[in-house]
């Protein structure tokens, strides 16, 4: 079904780039979370090889300077561990498990970097979303970092939704799992981090235009909606869950199987025609800043693709 899904794809007319120091960052990261204690088991350690961050972060941002690649290749390495925390390793199984986790969690957010330690008893998950404040805080952009914060407490309440969805067997329907969805996929964070990389990207008023914001919104939603028509045939094989567009889709509409796969697919593609049309219309009438926010966007859509094709991850 994974075959069918991906040839039903259309790949994402964007040049494919990779950046020079993605083994050296790989190498960097693995020992980050190593060291901080986010990967300490054999399943945990396959697991965030075969995710292989660095590549993904490589590939979505090409050009940053090594330390920003770093820093976006450990956030894409911590919200792989929490994913996989959560939908493999049970923490996820229902909001009371998760909650204490999330609570810890959003008490670094709180903080927004400052020098006061996590306390020890909050886990290594919560240790290291304290560093990589930190070192966000650290290049003064509050404006960004804000952004950042805001953003990952949507993700972890998005993943209380998850659990609650989860504890009563429950599949959302489509309008509700597309909204969600683009919270639960850690685009938007990985998509801050990857402006911190760019010097010259538009500020707060700018980037608050209802079609940069609309761009910006389907960007991730095309990045969600690939990675689940690549990752569906491993869900569906091994762990069950109502949460892929594929599922969705079939819940509400009740085709079978491959309809819903094509339906998936088609979403993905007409949301790509969209994106196309959308982008060549703000590039032509933009500034040079605009373009470079957009050109960020293209790499992360493409990266996407291509990086769902080589990972193990998915497989």
């Amino acid at each position: 079904m994974r075959s069918f899904a991906v040839t039903a794809l259309r790949e994402p007319p964007f040049p494919a780039r990779r950046h020079a120091a993605v083994d050296q960052v790989a190498e960097e990261s693995a020992g980050w979370a190593g060291d901080l204690g986010l990967v300490h088991t054999p399943a945990g350690l396959r697991r965030l090889r075969g995710a292989h961050p660095a590549e993904l972060a490589g590939r979505a941002c090409p050009v940053a300077p090594v330390d920003r690649l770093r820093l976006l290749t450990d956030l894409i390495t911590w919200l792989f561990v929490m994913d996989d925390a959560c939908d493999e390793d049970g923490l996820g199984a229902s909001p009371t498990r998760l909650a204490p986790t999330v609570a810890h969690l959003l008490a670094v957010l709180d903080r927004h970097g400052d020098s006061a330690p996590p306390p020890v008893t909050a886990g290594p998950l919560a240790v290291a979303l304290d560093d990589l404040c930190r070192r966000v805080r650290a290049h003064h952009r509050p404006a960004l970092l804000l952004r950042l914060v805001g953003q990952l407490r949507e993700y972890l309440l998005a993943l209380l939704w998850e659990a609650a969805n989860r504890e009563h067997r429950r599949v959302p329907g489509v309008a509700e799992y597309l909204q969600m969805r683009r919270h639960t996929g850690g685009a938007r964070p990985s998509f801050t981090l990857t402006d911190l990389a760019h010097g010259r990207l538009p500020g707060p008023d700018r980037r608050a235009d209802p079609a940069l914001a609309d761009l910006d919104a389907l960007a991730a939603d095309l990045v969600c909606w690939c990675n689940d028509l690549f990752s569906y045939g491993k869900e569906r094989s091994t762990a069950p869950d109502g949460h892929n567009l594929v599922t969705t889709i079939a819940g509400e509409t009740g085709q079978d199987e491959a309809a819903a796969v094509r339906a998936a697919a088609a979403r993905f593609n007409q949301g790509l025609s969209t994106y196309v049309e959308r982008d060549a219309a703000l590039a032509r009438a933009g500034d040079e800043s605009v373009r470079a926010f957009l050109a960020t966007r293209r790499n992360w859509i493409r990266a996407t693709y291509d990086w769902s094709l080589a990972a193990t991850r998915y497989a």
